[in-house]
């Protein structure tokens, strides 16, 4: 009997793990579903080896794939089965990668595809390369038969999701390389430029000098001799927050305070819908149920409030309420994607209606971002220019004054 670690979602939404025995994986798939059990990971326990490194200790990591490079294998395996059998089309493009780690993880899918595991089966021996909503699509594709046009959705589904974190990245990229820049300019100034300027006042006495001209000094004297300290303070404050955020109630609070804030908060529930309504709608036209489906998306949101609402929302239609009654008692979900969901649930389309919502709130945060962005760049400007014009004028004022900071 081999022993097999398994993870799992019961009925009542709750996380399980734990080990199993069992003859082999199918006869523990069987065990844990006649327990009520969804399984998401299911592994054989292999006898601890020894790892080896140049030194006769292995200090290596397990490969696993890249979004992009998952994104990549899931196009290429939906074009590839098309013509030609699965395990050749996976041997094809564990070939013709040119990184040795992707050739590693293809390599272990294709060798249990290969001992008669289903694709499914075989992904999970690779569970960080290929998440549980992934895989829960993959074994759908395979029950119904409709494999190739289950990839075709998941490359689709894939490459939509990388197109808004790209759309996230480049957003955010130029406003924080700017602020990065005027922020380094400012304390150039106050440390190398101000403190070199006002030696030249040093004469005339602190009590004659103007009071912007004496905070600025004291500003200045500060970063420059306290630069350390305030450094150790925000490392430090970085530190605390991190810790604090593995506290699940201190991370609720402090992602409900993020979805309240102006702008960020509209920006995490857009993004957070979109993905969600995208998935629900690849899952359901996939033909898998709409509980399953909700349960797995549910761990791939990190936002916990929005977490424990999608929690909420299962709990509800497994009572026997519909999705949009649900989303709708959630309230945190946009009003489109609840009537566009109370539609498609009228209609029998459910999965098209989901998909024009997610088609609708991408396009919303595209817009509103790149409209908060047009404001937000110019505003970054304008707080650097001002600050800038409170350092010049903080040492004109005793230029302008001199005569009567001189006595004359």
């Amino acid at each position: 009997m081999a022993k097999f670690a398994y993870a799992a979602v019961d009925p009542d939404g709750r996380d399980k793990k734990g080990i199993l025995k069992a003859s082999d994986i199918a006869e523990a798939r069987e065990a844990l579903k006649a327990r009520g059990l969804l399984v998401t990971q299911l592994d054989e326990q292999a006898a601890a080896k020894p790892k080896e490194s140049a030194g006769g200790l292995s200090l290596s990591r397990k490969p696993k794939l890249k979004s992009k490079q998952l994104m990549l294998f899931t196009r290429q395996l939906s074009s590839l089965m098309q013509v030609s059998p699965l395990e050749e089309s996976l041997a094809t493009i564990s070939r013709q990668s040119e990184r040795a780690e992707v050739r590693t993880v293809l390599g272990h899918v294709h060798d249990g595809v290969v001992e008669g595991q289903t694709l499914a089966d075989a992904m999970r021996r690779e569970p960080k390369s290929f998440p549980p909503v992934y895989r829960a699509m993959i074994s759908a594709g395979e029950s119904s038969g409709s494999l190739p046009g289950i990839t075709e959705r998941l490359s689709d589904l894939l490459e939509k999701q990388a197109a808004i974190r790209g759309k996230i990245i480049s957003a955010l990229a130029y406003p924080a390389a700017l602020a990065v820049v005027a922020i380094a300019v400012v304390i150039g100034l106050m440390v190398s430029v101000v403190p070199r300027i006002v030696e030249q006042f040093q004469s005339a006495g602190d009590d004659r000098l103007p009071t912007i001209t004496k905070i600025v000094i004291a500003i200045s004297n500060f970063l420059a001799n306290w630069w350390w300290l305030l450094l150790a303070l925000i490392v430090l404050a970085g530190l605390a927050l991190f810790q604090a955020l593995k506290n699940e109630e201190f991370r609720y609070r402090f992602d409900g305070m993020l979805l309240k804030l102006p702008f960020i908060g509209r920006l995490i529930r857009d993004v957070h819908a979109a993905r969600l309504a995208r998935t629900l709608a690849t899952m359901v036209a996939s033909r898998l149920p709409l509980l399953d489906g909700l349960q797995l998306t549910s761990r791939t949101i990190r936002n916990t409030v929005l977490r424990r609402s999608l929690d909420e929302i299962v709990e509800r239609i497994r009572g026997g309420g519909s999705l949009s009654g649900a989303l709708r008692h959630a309230g945190y979900f946009p009003p489109l994607l609840v009537y566009l969901t109370a539609s498609g649930e009228a209609s029998g389309q459910l999965d098209l209606m989901l998909e024009r919502a997610a088609d609708y709130l991408e396009r919303e945060f595209e817009n509103f971002t790149s409209t908060v962005l047009s404001l937000l760049e110019p505003a970054i400007i304008v707080i650097m220019g001002g600050l800038v014009a409170i350092i010049i004028l903080s040492i004109l004022l005793p230029i302008l004054q001199l005569q009567d900071l001189a006595g004359i």
